[in-house]
């Protein structure tokens, strides 16, 4: 079986287009690799007062782009599947560094593909994490070290409800590239004044509604592919 290289960055920001990596972690087989790199754009403010890193922190350390760690992991995602939570996040980030990933497992759409009611209000790491009551010794959020370990405990979480009627490992490892590899399709909102109401029947009775939303998707840039693959979908059908 193919290593799986668990992963979480963390950025200057938000923007795929702009915002570039200034600390990484990674769990393989063979341990935990971490660290701070100095970005080629600096740490915006609202970063900084999430993650507690800063630009005087950052000031001494190398660039991420030629580093050591960076020809590790790229040697490993070569002939391995990197798994990460809202993995096109993480991917992008990667590939503005130069960096090519061949196959990807997505934590957050096998945890919505699981969920076909749409029981779990939300599907963020930390949620996730306290929602399936997942105990993760020393794990602080918005940590890259952190939220690798949490990420850890959800596959094996979501690892194990998928291969509990008899499925093996490799299967369900197959079966979650699968799911990563296309946006979700969601069948509840779960916010908003139809929450709880199934998007089929919104699509019967307001469909100017979910017009609506795909057009505030779409103005934010388009990355929100699970909820405009979903609403598309509904206003096709």
């Amino acid at each position: 079986m193919k290593e799986l290289i668990f992963l979480d960055t963390e950025t200057t920001g938000n923007d795929v287009a702009t915002d570039r990596l200034c600390q990484i972690c990674y769990k393989t087989s063979d341990g935990i690799y971490k660290g701070y790199f100095k970005p080629p754009v600096p740490v915006s403010v609202k970063a900084m007062s999430i993650t507690n890193i800063t630009n005087k922190m950052l000031s001494d350390k190398e660039p991420f782009l030629g580093s050591a760690m960076m020809e590790d992991l790229k040697a490993r995602l070569a002939d391995g599947i990197l798994v990460a939570h809202n993995a096109k996040f993480d991917c992008a980030i990667l590939e503005a560094e130069g960096m090519s990933i061949p196959k990807r497992i997505c934590t957050f759409r096998v945890a919505r593909e699981l969920d076909p009611e749409n029981k779990i209000p939300e599907y963020n790491l930390s949620y996730l994490r306290y929602y399936l009551e997942l105990e993760v010794p020393d794990a602080f959020a918005h940590d890259a070290e952190g939220d690798v370990k949490v990420l850890y405990a959800i596959f094996q979480s979501l690892l194990a409800k998928m291969t509990q009627n008899g499925m093996s490992n490799e299967k369900a490892i197959e079966s979650m590239l699968e799911i990563s590899s296309h946006p979700s399709l969601f069948r509840l909102f779960n916010f908003g004044k139809y929450k709880d109401r199934k998007i089929e029947d919104v699509a019967k009775t307001d469909r100017g509604y979910l017009q609506w939303m795909l057009d505030r998707k779409m103005e934010d840039g388009g990355q929100d592919e699970d909820w405009i693959h979903t609403l598309e979908y509904y206003l096709r059908a």
